[in-house]
């Protein structure tokens, strides 16, 4: 009967040993991602990242100015990130379609709806664009739909989606940031919205 008691207790703590040290750690998802990786990126992967990043969100579908091509509208990529250009003045448009609608440039720079008049942002490196910015900056401006990620600033507009945005990792958001501090700086100074029913500020 002994020897009964000492085999069964054997298996059942053979049983719980091979149970418990099989189970997946909860620490560590199945799969690796930049936000949960404890080896920190290097510079260069940083950066490499971010321009993947840039890439598959589309930034550049709105802050690229575009020519046209062959093929119709491409990139400007001399202008690469620069946001809606100042020399350009917004063309005319009907504004009862406006309150109802919302109407791009044919650079797909300059954006009229029911909030008012928005240009796409000057992302380059330069003091134009987000040349003096932080990173903490960065990540209000994205993580709260802030203008310039600035306390007490106005929220950013359409079509910028940065509701969806917000959701990306800090790693990632680090990466974008890295990217876009290392991309030719662009001088231009993109006008200020206009707001219906808000107040404009620069």
């Amino acid at each position: 009967m002994k020897k009964i008691l000492e085999i069964a207790g054997t298996l059942i703590c053979t049983t719980v040993i091979f149970v418990f040290c099989n189970q997946p750690n909860a620490a560590e998802p199945g799969h690796k991602d930049a936000s949960t990786n404890k080896e920190a990126m290097s510079p260069d992967s940083m950066v490499k990242r971010g321009q993947y990043l840039v890439t598959i969100m589309g930034c550049n579908d709105c802050h690229t100015p575009k020519k046209m091509g062959p093929q119709g509208p491409e990139f400007d990529t001399d202008r690469m990130l620069s946001g809606h250009p100042a020399d350009m003045p917004v063309a005319k448009y009907d504004a009862g379609t406006a309150r109802n609608w919302i109407l791009f440039n044919q650079m797909l720079t300059n954006y009229v709806g029911p909030w008012g008049i928005s240009y796409s942002a000057n992302l380059t490196p330069d003091s134009t664009g987000i040349g003096s910015w932080t990173e903490q900056q960065f990540f209000k401006a994205i993580r709260e739909g802030k203008y310039k990620g600035l306390d007490n600033s106005r929220p950013l507009l359409p079509p910028m989606p940065w509701q969806e945005f917000r959701h990306a990792s800090d790693e990632d958001l680090k990466a974008i940031f890295a990217y876009l501090k290392s991309i030719k700086p662009i001088k231009n100074v993109v006008p200020p919205a206009k707001l219906n029913n808000m107040q404009q500020q620069q």
